[in-house]
């Protein structure tokens, strides 16, 4: 099931889901937020475990930056 949207000039258009495209577009934005930690996006933890603490720990940061702001 297409997600995107069609490009405007297409001649046959798809139907999309329009709710799932808004829902899409915020996980998006929450792995571009996640990978401002260097820490993430290099993946400097090699086992599963710190890894995913450091995971944690940018989403804890992030939703106190929301709260912030």
């Amino acid at each position: 099931m297409p997600v995107v949207p069609p490009k405007s000039n297409r001649k046959e258009p798809w139907d999309y889901d329009k709710e799932l495209y808004k829902q899409r577009n915020q996980v998006k934005r929450l792995f571009r937020r996640i990978k401002r930690f260097r820490r993430i996006f290099t993946r400097y933890g090699k086992l599963d475990v710190i890894f995913l603490t450091f995971v944690y720990f940018a989403l804890a940061v992030d939703a106190l930056m929301g709260v912030i702001y």
